[in-house]
């Protein structure tokens, strides 16, 4: 998986980036700036719930720290996820093949030598 796909706010939305998300609700926008937020705001439902679950936050500063936090999560289950998918593989574990080559080996000797022994 490509980095910028672990990345939870890499190119999160084309028609407004998060800056201006952060600005619009620290009122740090011109009022041209905020008519375009807001009409993005209605014309995209997934912007406005964006905007709606900023505002519900109570120290809009630890609003980064937020961020950061959700994404060292999602790196450390990414990673968990890598690691169990990785310890299902069996191409590390030729043994494995090495065993089902000895039984299935055992199991055809066992064929023949009954077939011969019991003449069928």
């Amino acid at each position: 998986m490509s980095e910028d796909l672990k990345d939870i706010l890499s190119n999160s939305n084309k028609d407004i980036d998060n800056q201006q998300l952060m600005q619009y609700l620290q009122n740090q926008l011109s009022s041209e700036q905020q008519h375009d937020v807001e009409r993005s705001m209605a014309d995209d439902p997934f912007v406005n719930d964006a905007v709606e679950g900023l505002q519900s936050f109570d120290a809009k500063k630890n609003v980064q720290s937020y961020v950061n936090e959700l994404h060292d999560n999602l790196q450390k289950q990414l990673a968990k996820k890598k690691k169990r998918k990785d310890k299902r593989r069996w191409k590390d574990q030729p043994w494995v093949y090495l065993a089902i080559a000895i039984i299935l080996l055992l199991l055809l000797i066992c064929f023949v030598v009954v077939r011969k022994y019991l003449g069928y």
